[in-house]
């Protein structure tokens, strides 16, 4: 029945290959579990109830995306867009975070809208190529960077902004991880990169830098603090169409860019380079928002995680199942996952980011109309630390290269106005 549903006779891949890369995305993600509440709970949130909705919207979203669209694609609370509720909406602009939630809630309304209306697509069969490549490779570096951060061989510096820090135990166990990844990579042998994050737990277990949990289960949830508590009319305010515009701005480049990114990488696309199922993607992406929005969550959105499951075989909807499947378990056993430290899952991030720079050969820099856009979502990406950063800064480029070169008319109307709203993002 699952060969058949997921189609993974077609897809040439098989149950096992599945669920190990189910497994893989989800523990590569694991972080979210914890760092989104902590970053929402600064804005007076319930922080036990934060825990246990962020599994949930995790696991339904993505699960969702499994059965739906037949996608390795993992949603979650967006890293940055939770950043942006907490500490911009709630504590700079003093807003009530149940008035947040109901921005978050109204931009993937609008999102959704855009989808059903047809523009979101355009939008992305918009991009040339070269710039779906430089995505690619823009985002390999950018989690490549993550992955060094949270591996704590990068530190940052008030006069160079970031330097290389010196070796410890916690490096060293992370190190240890990626040369067993690295090594079972060549022998091409399937799971690696989780293998490496099971070898680098084992290790911080054995000396001692993992402290035992207090308990295995917690069956309490507080679920009732945040569910339903959204403030949609509190949040029709002309003062907060511009969150909501940026909120929706912001999500829609992120999980355009994670597409784009990944789903190639899983090769659902089609014979024109579309890819399959698009709308279905898009459709459930600014679904998720809505839902994550009700049961009391920031913005959620595609996670480029994704990419780790990808790179291990995962190629139908049954890895996204997995990995939902991982973070509804995950409610109860929060103590448990807690286990595998960060600089065990960030050696992934980089073997991902590494993956992930194959993209580049097929960007032309020898044309520089195409090779200077892509160079600059590339490196905006990762110096800008924001997805939609880059992409904004790439697309301007690209509009502006074309008008040079006197190609005004072959520039494609939802091109002029994706450049448009681009500079409306900066000036937001």
């Amino acid at each position: 029945m699952l060969n058949r549903f997921f189609q993974l006779g077609q897809r040439r891949t098989n149950a096992r290959t599945e669920c190990i890369a189910g497994l893989t995305t989800f523990l590569t993600m694991a972080y979210i579990i914890f760092v989104n509440p902590a970053i929402l709970s600064q804005a007076g949130m319930n922080k036990e109830a934060l825990i246990a909705v962020t599994c949930l919207v995790t696991a339904v979203s993505t699960i969702a995306t499994g059965l739906f669209a037949n996608a390795p694609i993992a949603m979650a609370p967006g890293m940055g867009l939770n950043a942006f509720f907490a500490f911009t909406l709630v504590i700079t602009r003093q807003v009530s975070w149940q008035t947040a939630l109901g921005v978050v809630f109204l931009s993937g309304l609008f999102f959704l809208i855009l989808t059903l209306v047809g523009l979101r697509k355009k939008l992305v069969e918009a991009i040339p190529q070269s710039l779906i490549s430089a995505i690619a490779v823009g985002i390999g570096l950018f989690i490549t960077f993550i992955g060094l951060q949270n591996l704590g061989l990068i530190k940052s510096d008030p006069v160079t902004f970031v330097s290389g820090a010196a070796l410890n135990r916690t490096i060293l166990i992370g190190l240890a991880g990626l040369l067993v990844m690295i090594f079972l990579e060549m022998k091409r042998v399937p799971g690696a990169l989780l293998m490496g994050i099971l070898f680098s737990t084992v290790l911080a277990i054995l000396f001692g830098q993992i402290q035992p949990p207090q308990r295995v289960i917690s069956t309490q949830f507080h679920l009732s603090e945040l569910f339903l508590k959204m403030d949609v009319i509190g949040s029709l305010k002309w003062s907060l169409f511009s969150s909501i515009f940026t909120l929706m701005f912001i999500d829609m480049f992120d999980s355009i860019g994670t597409l784009l990114a990944v789903v190639p990488q899983a090769g659902l696309v089609e014979k024109d380079d579309k890819i399959k199922s698009i709308d279905r993607l898009l459709i459930l992406d600014a679904g998720a928002t809505m839902f994550g929005a009700v049961c009391g969550t920031s913005t959620t959105t595609a996670y480029i995680e994704s990419a780790a499951g990808v790179e291990q075989g995962g190629r139908t909807g049954l890895t996204a199942v997995v990995t939902g499947i991982l973070f509804l378990l995950a409610m109860l056993f929060v103590p448990l996952v807690g286990i595998v430290p960060q600089y065990a899952t960030a050696p992934a991030l980089i073997m991902v980011g590494l993956f992930m720079m194959k993209e580049i050969r097929r960007i032309d820099f020898s044309d520089i109309r195409h090779g200077l856009p892509a160079f600059v979502i590339i490196v905006m990406i990762a110096l800008s630390y924001s997805i939609s950063t880059g992409l904004a800064f790439g697309f301007i480029a690209f509009t502006l290269m074309e008008v040079m070169a006197g190609r005004i008319r072959e520039i494609k109307p939802t091109m002029w106005l994706i450049a448009v709203l681009s500079i409306f993002y900066f000036c937001v």
